[in-house]
């Protein structure tokens, strides 16, 4: 992935169709902890140090997304976790204004259309959806075959 890409223009059904698919072919963990335990979790996602990872908060849980090599590394350290399923990583590299409307729908549409569940993160710039790992495929194919010309926008 680059750092840093000039700003996306035109409608979200335009830059969906030009936005560039990545994935790192890493597998993925979906892990909830509880509310108190947002210490633990960063500082696991600070000694990773690993270039895609998440760290989500709010008042009820703490959620990390982490390669699964981190995980099995880590996991024996963090008390009362519960772990979801293993995930793969498409990112849309395109850097996204924060004013644009639309584009999440529309992977959102895409997936939904192909049977394919997503988690969806949003970066700075860039967003991307972790998607179950036995229906990796299936997302690929959709988004890419949405993404050719003659497809609505």
């Amino acid at each position: 992935m680059t750092n840093a890409l000039p700003p996306a223009s035109g409608s979200a059904g335009d830059i969906f169709a030009r936005a560039p698919l990545l994935t790192d072919g890493r597998l993925y963990r979906l892990v909830r902890l509880p509310a108190p335990a947002i210490t633990a979790g960063a500082g696991l996602l600070a000694e990773a140090g690993t270039p895609f990872s998440a760290l989500i908060v709010d008042e009820g849980e703490v959620t990390l997304v982490l390669p699964q090599e981190e995980w099995e590394q880590f996991s024996v350290r963090l008390p009362d976790i519960e772990e979801g399923g293993l995930y793969r990583l498409i990112t849309f590299d395109a850097a996204l204004e924060p004013s644009l409307t639309g584009f999440l729908a529309r992977v959102s549409d895409v997936l939904a259309r192909a049977g394919v569940p997503i988690l969806a993160l949003s970066a700075f710039t860039r967003d991307h959806v972790l998607v179950p790992e036995d229906h990796f495929q299936a997302a690929w194919d959709a988004l890419r075959a949405a993404q050719q010309p003659g497809t609505a926008r």
